[in-house]
């Protein structure tokens, strides 16, 4: 039975978190969290459901789920999925999408580990050319 499910690999969907302002310091107010589509089609029923998790100085700490949803995200586009604060950069920040494409609904987990949301990490985002971190 659920060996006859194929599972197919999630390609060309990248999670990327970058700051808002061009400076580039962890310590900006607000970094944004965003979804890459880099297929040469449309994904339909995006649901980003993302958390934070982790201990702090012997102290656990769990933010809240939240969920989003996009009914379309078109071919070669981003859309803002949240913004995030770098006081959660202490925290592991998971990201869980779910979409349908070409009649077959994928998942994949993005997990941005603790301290891993670093200017020091910094990459050139595909697409648009700008500096943060990201998981493809």
């Amino acid at each position: 039975m659920k060996k006859d499910i194929p599972i197919q690999k999630v390609e060309d969907i990248i999670i990327a978190i970058v700051p808002r302002s061009e400076s580039r310091q962890e310590e900006d107010d607000i970094w944004d969290v965003l979804l890459i589509n880099l297929k040469e089609e449309p994904i339909t029923c995006v649901l980003v459901n993302s958390n934070g998790y982790g201990d702090n100085g012997g102290e656990a700490h769990r933010t809240t789920v939240l969920r989003h949803f996009f009914e379309e995200i078109g071919p070669l586009s981003t859309v803002v999925v949240e913004p995030i604060q770098p006081q959660l950069f202490d925290l592991t920040n998971e990201y869980w999408v779910s979409f349908l494409h070409a009649d077959y609904m994928y998942d994949k987990k993005y997990v941005f580990v603790r301290g891993s949301i670093h200017p020091s990490n910094f990459t050139v985002i595909p697409f648009i050319n700008r500096q943060g971190v990201m998981i493809r």
